[in-house]
């Protein structure tokens, strides 16, 4: 019964390439800017890209160049593209609806790890 529910993570090498997926439930409204956050261990959540409804992208400095991120509103889906992957990508990654007043929407996560 999630809502929003992440998959394409895994274990990557250095300078490899991950597709992130999170598809939210059919019966949920995902026109509103959505987003890919992502927690290291000991770290603080973060911003890694955000896409609004019509599809325009902002992209966390450390990421930029690297990373694409894009919705499918057809599929109830939004994607995140990463290449050139280094440890420092290592984190758990969040998918997250906006929602303002009716309360954002995280998914439960799903865990990145760059390493030989």
């Amino acid at each position: 019964q999630a809502q929003l529910v992440e998959s394409g993570g895994g274990l990557v090498q250095p300078g490899g390439s991950l597709r992130l997926s999170c598809t939210a439930a059919k019966s949920l409204s995902i026109l509103n800017d959505m987003g890919w956050y992502r927690q290291a261990p000991g770290g603080q959540r973060e911003m890694v890209a955000r896409i609004s409804k019509r599809g325009a992208t902002k992209y966390a400095d450390f990421v930029k160049g690297r990373v694409a991120m894009s919705r499918n509103n057809a599929e109830h889906s939004v994607y995140l593209r990463m290449n050139n992957l280094t440890a420092e990508d290592t984190a758990v990654y969040y998918c997250y609806l906006q929602r303002w007043r009716l309360g954002d929407i995280w998914g439960q996560g799903t865990q990145v790890t760059v390493s030989s």
